[in-house]
Parts: structure tokens; sequence; C-alpha cells
């Protein structure tokens, strides 16, 4: 169940991100409701996460989470570069990820 809640609070990292742009510099009440309140059911699904997981390893997976998931929506949604370094980039975190993933999988 701690992977599962570590999933959950990437994803909605990557909500908030996207939510973060569209607060416009939390100058748009409702887009910035509705971001603070992803930001805390992340921090709360990684919270709950942490009672079993490593700190160092639930940390670096819930940010690369976030990381690829944003990177792919500005890719695909907000028309932002598709250079074959950024994608580059993009699975070298993949593989960070997967890596600790597998790493952890022995100890918990």
């Amino acid at each position: 169940m701690p992977w599962f809640h570590l999933l959950i609070a990437g994803l909605l990292e990557v909500a908030w991100a996207v939510g973060l742009k569209q607060t416009a510099g939390w100058t748009r009440l409702w887009p910035s409701l509705i971001t603070v309140a992803l930001m805390i059911a992340s921090f709360f699904f990684l919270s709950l996460a942490l009672r079993t997981l490593p700190i160092g390893t639930a940390y670096a997976i819930w940010t690369g989470i976030g990381a690829i998931g944003t990177a792919l929506i500005g890719i695909y949604i907000f028309d932002e570069p598709r250079t074959a370094a950024r994608l580059v980039c993009i699975l070298l975190i993949i593989s960070g990820v997967v890596g600790l993933k597998l790493a952890s999988s022995t100890q918990t």
C-alpha cells in the first residue's frame, strides 16, 4: 500500500504543478484554491507512504513522478519544446525512479 500512496502523491504533485501555472502568480482565486488543495492532498499521501518507505527513496520517487509528469504535460498540452535532449533526460529520470523502486523492493 505505501507504493500506491506514493504513486497517488506523485500524480497529485503533477496536478498541483500544472495548477500552479493556472493560478497566474496566485492572482486567480479558484485555480489557487484548487492548487492548494492538491498540494495538501499530495503531501498527505506522501506522509502515508513515509510511514514505511525510506525517506530518501520516497522523496526521490515522488519528485521524479512530478518532474516526469509535469514535463510531459508541458510538452503535450503547453506545446513546450520536444527536443531529443529533453526526452533523453526524461528517460533518465524514469530509469532513476524505476531503479530506486527496484532497489527498495527488497527492503520493504
